[in-house]
């Protein structure tokens, strides 16, 4: 049974959570990114990450051009809205800054994996493979066979997250979380994960009944950290808007090698040695 979860401080939550070699998720769809926790990652070089997401965007870009990540694991990958993402491709195509190993399922595959995960189920089955070349591609995509129908069906493993990593709008001072507005598989994160951190907007007494929103009790997260704009450039609803200009100026930026060195010393690093 786990424990109620403890409020802490960004660095220290990244300390303690995440080792080099992990497989770890930073969950969030267009909304509630955890951006802040992904810089902490790379300000505390962690190294050989298999980072895994369904929607990979710009803080993905950076953490694979600090050379956080040896492997990705994804449905989609791009800047929403703008293009591609270019520390992405200088990896998987020129190896720089390290080689990235490729991992390709569908929205519908990784979101049944992580359904499984949370479920503690060894896998997911699904239909929607059929047709596509992905498994031929995808080794963790196999065929399984309905021993009710004998119907041919798409198996793929549960995620074995070491740890995951989503945004919220707020937690309670015992550590529940509430988030609420447009959520993806954040829940299913946290719930299958061996270690969970939930940065937030704010800390409150007591959380305010939300129309549609999804509670994290305390006792299926490991650490809490309050974050105010923990979400930026991304938005979170009722505290702040997409900045969309930020993502249109990430595309010259992870465009260059040189230029992206640059911002990274003076957004994240604050000139402190790259790593």
């Amino acid at each position: 049974m786990r424990t109620a979860a403890r409020t802490v401080g960004l660095q220290e939550a990244i300390a303690e959570l995440v080792r080099d070699g992990d497989t770890i998720a930073l969950e969030g769809f267009t909304h509630l990114i955890p951006v802040a926790a992904g810089h902490e990652l790379i300000r505390q070089r962690r190294r050989e990450l298999t980072l895994v997401r369904m929607t990979p965007d710009i803080v993905y870009d950076q953490l694979i051009g600090a050379g956080c990540a040896r492997k990705l694991v994804f449905s989609w990958g791009g800047n929403p809205g703008v293009g591609s993402l270019h520390r992405l491709r200088d990896a998987v195509e020129r190896g720089w800054p390290s080689p990235l190993e490729l991992e390709e399922h569908s929205h519908a595959g990784m979101a049944n994996r992580y359904a499984a995960s949370a479920a503690g189920l060894p896998f997911a089955v699904l239909r929607g493979y059929t047709g596509t070349d992905l498994p031929d591609r995808t080794e963790t995509i196999r065929p399984v066979t309905c021993p009710f129908t004998g119907e041919v069906l798409t198996a793929v493993p549960a995620l074995e997250l070491d740890v995951a990593i989503v945004h919220a709008q707020r937690a309670d001072r015992a550590g529940n979380v509430q988030m609420w507005g447009l959520t993806g598989v954040q829940k299913e994160a946290v719930l299958g994960a061996k270690r969970s951190l939930v940065t937030v907007e704010e800390i409150v007494d007591e959380l305010d009944p939300t129309p549609d929103a999804v509670v994290l009790p305390a006792w299926t997260v490991t650490r809490v950290a309050a974050v105010p704009g923990g979400a930026k450039p991304s938005y979170a609803q009722g505290y702040y808007e997409r900045d969309n200009d930020a993502y249109r100026a990430w595309d010259a930026i992870g465009r260059d090698r040189e230029t992206f060195a640059r911002w990274l010393d003076d957004e994240v690093l604050g000139g402190a040695p790259a790593p």
